[in-house]
């Protein structure tokens, strides 16, 4: 079952990624986006959640919150201007601290990161 639950999201990523790499202007590979965040926790950056998590690498993990703060914070040329992002240690623990609660297990990472983050942090 954990099998299917993990490859209908990886299946639809991989449709939205190839939807977004045949438009526009092409500058942006999945190698580029590899090399710039690292790897991640192998599933599309608005479905991970802390099931994901908890079965990730560190380096899975890192490249993930990369992936985040990236996403969360914005182009640099949106009209709306930057979102607010954590920095990455507390990013980290974040997830370590709620996705450990076993009630937890499909909470998205990017809506709990967003939501730290406009209240300022961990703190």
């Amino acid at each position: 079952m954990a099998s299917v639950r993990r490859a209908i999201p990886a299946l639809l990523g991989l449709a939205t990624a190839a939807a977004l790499l045949g438009c526009g202007d092409g500058d942006t590979s999945a190698e580029e986006a590899q090399e710039q965040f690292g790897v991640n926790l192998g599933v599309p950056i608005q479905l991970a959640d802390c099931t994901d998590w908890n079965e990730g690498s560190v380096d899975e993990r890192l490249g993930t919150i990369r992936q985040i703060r990236e996403f969360a914070g914005g182009p640099s040329g949106s009209p709306a201007g930057h979102g607010t992002t954590l920095p990455d240690e507390d990013a980290y623990e974040l997830f370590e601290n709620y996705c450990d609660e076993q009630f937890a297990g499909g909470f998205k990472l990017y809506k709990l990161y967003t939501r730290a983050a406009a209240l300022g942090g961990l703190q």
